[in-house]
This record gives structure tokens, C-alpha cells and sequence, in this order.
């Protein structure tokens, strides 16, 4: 290097610096930050070995951190090269906590007036070495809390639908504070909340955590608690895998919700709460399961509804009974008038049957005294004549004129005529019967 860098020292520098202090320079801060960069880029080109996290994208490139259990270093990969690594993985990106092996070198950005400078392992290659260790931990841990059956324990409590009071756990100047707020205020809920702040990163939360969760169980008002934060890498969400804060949400007696992260964090503390949500928002919609507001407009539409009903049931009730307290004299009239209708047409019928039976009687009268005078006019002059007649015919048919003119009726002796001989011979007395007089007689033979 140059006898002018500032890592070797010049022997007439040009101001003299702090007396006594024995070290070179003053050195301008970018000539010495420019010496660094190029100090460093010149070491030797190496592999490490490590567990990834703290993954996050940038526009032009790709951040993450190296961690073992003796230190971490933060490594940068350009976005060229990182879509070259996809590529050779067959598409799939490297998880949080993967063991990986990584090529390349260190590198230092010098900064400047407005930015601030950084130090990275420049990648160049990675490939996957398996699963880190702490991914293994958290899952032998998963295994053992489920084994006990810890992870079922809250979800066999029962979750209210509309709680009245809420615990929160979360930090105390965190988006999620503001996210279940204004998701509660959304949802119209007006209960209670209790407020329970904590870290909720670093190696100091999860006690934190467990502190305020007993807090929250002492307040016998609390029928749900929401612990939430803001997505992060595995890394920032490692405190929600910790073993006492798991077993400490698995024995409590409340409904506990998860909200750690995003949609792609998964936590141990999501395995073992009553309900795991993907963000604050999501977490206080599961805390009130009922829309208070639209409730409440519904509630106040079918009050409304009930109230239209129910004013004009009985307004329809009333005028009905308006009409049946009137109906009484009304029917009442009616039936008089009916009946006072129905007398007249009875007198007016009865009269007019009597004229006509009296008309018709009159008629067969004077026709029966027509046909008696008729029948007087022809007994006067028909009928000595029809007498003489039948005087001469019933004369003529006389049994004494007969006699008269010589016959003589045999009769037996109690006086039955015989008309034939065979029954006079069967008599032995007889009676001859003249027309003056009777002689008895004797058959002789």
C-alpha cells in the first residue's frame, strides 16, 4: 500500500493531531473509510458456515445474518447473483434457520454525509446444509410440549363471543397496538381493555411475557388475551418459542390468541395458543366474533320492523274492534229491519191469499149455486119423467107381475126359491107361491 494511506502510516503527516497521543495522523474520515473497504475486499475469499436468519429483501439486494453458537455476521448477496442461487436450488428459497454454507468475502460500505457505513460478508454462492440447529430445537421442543398434550389444552377452553374484557400483551409503542384498536373500533366493540406491555424481541421478552400474562390471569375480569407483534425474521420471533412462556400460555385458564408475525411466521407459541391469527387486525376480529356495529343496525332495523308490526297489529286490532263493538246494534238493525220486511210481505202475502182464496171461493160458490140451480131446473124437469120410466121398468121386472100373470114360484119350506127341478125333488116339502097367496105342497115320486 501507498506510503499516504492511512493504514500505513505517513511519516510527515500534515497536521500534528492530538499532542502526545503518539498515534498518526489526522486522516480524513472517507480517505480512511476508502482504505478500510479496500483493506478488507483484499483478505482472503472464504466459506462459512452458519444458520440463516433475519432474511429480508432490499431493491438492489439481499440481506441476511450467519449465526452460530459463538457469533453472527451479516452477509449481502446481489439480487443477480441471489436469482443465480434460486436457480441451482431449483427455485426454492432458503428458510430462516436452515443451515447453510456461503462463498464469497468481506466488504464495507464507507458511507457518507447522508448515509450511514455497513459491514457485510459479500455472497456470491449458497447451498443448504440441512436444518440448523435452532430449527431443530424448536421442534424437538414442539414434539415434547406436544407429547404432553400442552398443545391442546387451550383449544378445549371456551371462547366467548362477545367478551367483555380483553387483555393485550404487546409492545408498548408497536403497530399492532394501533392495528387492534382500530380493528376493535371497526367491529364497534365498547368492553374493556387491559393493556399488558412488554418486549416482544429480544433475550429479555419472553420473561417479560410470562410476567404479564400472570398479571392478566390475576384480573378475573379477563375472558381473552391477545398477544401480539409485528412480523420480523426467526431470530426476532425466537422469544415466542421459549419453553416457559409455551407451558405458561398452555396451563392458563383464558383463551389465548396468537398474533406474532405475517402469514409465513410460525411460531411455537402459535402451535400452543386457542387461536393462531396472521396479523393484530386478524387477532381482535377473533377476540370479538361478533360485528358489534353491524349487530347493532341489524338489532335496531328488527326493532324498527318489530315496532312497524307491532303499531299496526294494533291499529288492525283496534279498528276490528271498533267494527265488533258496533256490529252488535248494527246486526240488530239489520235483523229488525228484516224482519220488519219480511212481516210485511207476510201481511201483504196473507192478504192476498186471502182475496184470492176468497175470490176463488166466491167463484166455486157462485158455480156450485149455478150448478145446484141447474141441477134443482133439471131434477124439476127431467126427473118425473126418468121416475115414470124407471116406475115401469122396475114394475115390469117384478116377480108379483110375473105371478100375476099365472107362474108360481116353488120355494122350499124356509122360503129359498128352487129354480130347477133336481133341487125340488131334493125337498120333500115345498111351497108354491101364488100371486094371492102361498100353498104348501108335497113331492111325490
Amino acid at each position: 500500500m501507498a506510503s499516504s494511506s492511512p493504514l500505513a502510516a505517513p511519516a510527515a503527516p500534515p497536521d500534528p493531531g492530538i499532542p502526545g497521543s503518539g498515534l498518526a495522523g489526522p486522516f480524513p474520515v472517507g480517505e480512511y473509510a476508502a482504505a478500510l473497504r479496500r483493506q478488507l475486499r483484499s483478505l482472503t475469499r472464504v466459506q462459512l458456515v452458519g444458520e440463516l436468519v433475519n432474511l429480508r429483501s432490499a431493491r438492489a439486494r439481499v440481506y441476511f445474518e450467519l449465526r452460530d453458537s459463538s457469533g453472527a455476521i451479516p452477509c449481502a448477496v446481489w439480487l443477480r447473483d441471489w436469482d443465480s442461487i434460486l436457480a441451482r436450488a431449483g427455485g426454492e428459497s432458503p428458510a430462516e434457520g436452515m443451515q447453510v454454507v456461503v462463498a464469497g468475502g468481506c466488504d464495507f460500505y464507507p458511507g457518507s454525509a447522508t448515509s450511514s457505513p455497513s459491514f457485510s460478508f459479500s455472497v456470491t454462492d449458497m447451498r443448504v446444509a440441512g436444518e440448523g440447529d435452532l430449527l431443530a430445537r424448536i421442534d424437538r421442543l414442539r414434539k415434547a410440549l406436544d407429547a404432553e398434550g400442552l398443545l391442546e389444552r387451550q383449544q378445549r377452553l371456551h371462547m366467548p363471543l362477545l367478551p367483555r374484557t380483553i387483555g393485550v400483551i404487546t409492545g408498548e409503542s408497536g403497530k399492532a397496538r394501533d392495528d387492534i384498536l382500530a380493528a376493535l373500533a371497526r367491529r364497534g366493540w365498547a368492553g374493556r381493555l387491559v393493556w399488558g406491555f412488554a418486549p416482544v424481541q429480544d433475550r429479555h421478552a419472553a420473561p417479560a411475557i410470562v410476567r404479564a400474562l400472570g398479571d392478566l390471569a390475576a384480573v378475573g375480569e379477563v375472558e381473552v388475551a391477545i398477544v401480539a407483534r409485528g412480523g420480523g425474521s426467526l431470530a426476532d420471533l425466537l422469544c415466542f418459542c421459549d419453553e416457559t412462556l409455551c407451558r405458561t400460555v398452555a396451563l392458563l385458564g383464558v383463551p389465548v390468541i396468537a398474533s406474532v408475525g405475517h402469514h409465513t411466521d410460525r411460531t411455537l407459541l402459535d402451535d400452543v395458543a386457542a387461536i393462531s391469527c396472521s396479523t393484530p387486525t386478524h387477532a381482535a376480529e377473533a377476540a370479538v366474533g361478533v360485528d358489534c356495529l353491524r349487530a347493532r343496525s341489524e338489532t335496531a332495523a328488527a326493532a324498527a320492523r318489530l315496532y312497524e308490526h307491532g303499531r299496526a297489529a294494533v291499529l288492525s286490532r283496534a279498528r276490528l274492534l271498533a267494527t265488533l263493538s258496533r256490529a252488535p246494534a248494527g246486526h240488530l238493525a239489520r235483523q229488525r229491519a228484516g224482519l220488519h220486511q219480511q212481516l210485511r210481505e207476510v201481511r201483504a202475502g196473507s192478504r192476498r191469499r186471502l182475496q184470492s182464496e176468497r175470490a176463488l171461493t166466491e167463484r166455486r160458490v157462485s158455480a156450485l149455486q149455478r150448478r145446484a140451480q141447474s141441477a134443482l131446473l133439471d131434477c124439476r124437469r127431467r126427473h118425473p119423467h126418468e121416475l115414470g120410466r124407471l116406475a115401469l121398468t122396475l114394475a115390469a121386472h117384478d116377480p108379483q107381475r110375473t105371478l100375476e100373470r099365472g107362474y108360481v114360484l116353488v120355494q122350499s119350506a124356509s122360503g129359498e126359491a128352487l129354480p130347477t127341478a133336481a133341487s125340488a125333488h131334493g125337498a120333500s116339502d115345498v111351497r108354491l107361491r101364488f100371486a094371492d097367496a102361498i100353498v104348501p105342497a108335497r113331492i111325490i115320486r
